[in-house]
């Protein structure tokens, strides 16, 4: 297949991308990573690898949407942008996926109003997270596309959710549940309130209410909410995981008797760390969108770059984009 990569991504932009779609192409050596971008700037990191027999492309866009752009004014006047360029590739049958690290705000406002459009029936796309548990992972959404909310969006999220859940994690079954501060069916505002009469009515394996710890015991496979408590709550994971990562790490340094039992847990605590570390994932989809779209932080490494792409090839395999496509078609029904 054809993976796009925006090399002008991150927050480090070009390095981490560039490093990390050599490191996908020498993993993944059957496909084609198409680096879009400044050519000059991507083709002077790729001389400090070894490319050879690897399948690199390197298409230039001009422009960049930078972090702090405005996404709506960006996306309409920066129409060479690597946005522009790489997903139009996808949208025009070029390639198959589209990864970035850029300007989340950015890549909404250039898949919907630009390039591959919204999905027909498809209310508002989703941005999404996959959490990386013990015990698996979950796919949280939304986590910020869409701060101001109505019910049947809510549903929506649930029905894309229990749709890439099946197509990418192998669930036969999805547990949708409905993030409130309470697990009662009362518990919640008027948007939560709303949204579980709907969820509870639908076909989804709909598992009712759940608070942050419910998710995190992996009592479902995909938590639903708006974007604004979404991306707080995914925020909040992420701030809490590095900060028990960092007073760990400074209580064993803290003696010699902890520095010696620390120096025996090290493997255990680098499973650990790995498992809560969002570079382990790499990024997660917009769904909603004509195309298989993979968003990831923009402070991304190589490593997270590389598996970005990675969930990119996942979602192309598992046929998600028709599999929404033909589930909200036959919910519509």
């Amino acid at each position: 297949m054809k993976i796009v990569l925006d090399a002008m991504g991150t927050d480090e932009y070009p390095v981490p991308d560039v490093a990390g779609a050599v490191d996908a192409a020498r993993q993944w050596r059957d496909d084609q990573i198409i680096l879009v971008g400044r050519e000059e700037m991507i083709r002077a990191q790729l001389v400090d690898h070894d490319t050879a027999g690897l399948k690199l492309e390197v298409v230039h866009a001009p422009e960049i949407i930078e972090m702090d752009d405005k996404p709506a004014q960006a996306g309409r006047t920066k129409k060479n942008s690597s946005m522009h360029v790489g997903m139009g590739l996808v949208r025009d049958g070029q390639a198959d996926a589209y990864v970035t690290a850029g300007n989340t705000g950015g890549v909404l406002a250039v898949a919907t109003l630009h390039t591959l459009r919204r999905i027909r029936g498809v209310k508002r796309p989703a941005m999404t997270a996959i959490l990386p548990l013990p015990a698996g992972h979950v796919v949280a959404l939304d986590i910020g596309a869409n701060a101001d909310c109505r019910p049947e969006y809510l549903l929506q999220f649930a029905t894309m959710g229990d749709i890439y859940a099946r197509a990418v994690l192998g669930c036969a079954s999805p547990r949708v549940a409905l993030l409130s501060n309470g697990e009662e069916p009362g518990k919640g505002n008027t948007l939560v309130k709303d949204a579980y009469k709907l969820l509870a009515d639908s076909d989804l394996n709909f598992v009712g209410n759940f608070e942050p710890k419910e998710a995190l015991a992996h009592h479902a496979d995909v938590v639903v909410g708006d974007g604004f408590t979404g991306n707080i709550f995914i925020k909040t994971l992420e701030a809490t995981a590095k900060m028990l990562t960092d007073l760990i790490r400074q209580e064993i340094k803290a003696n010699p008797v902890t520095a010696v039992g620390g120096l025996m847990a090290k493997p255990a605590f680098g499973r650990v760390a790995r498992t809560v570390d969002p570079f382990e994932v790499g990024g997660g989809p917009l769904l909603g969108v004509n195309g298989v779209v993979i968003v990831a932080h923009g402070r991304s490494n190589a490593r997270a770059i590389k598996n970005a792409i990675g969930q990119a090839r996942k979602a192309v395999q598992g046929g998600v984009v028709e599999a929404i496509r033909t589930g909200l078609a036959n919910q519509e029904e």
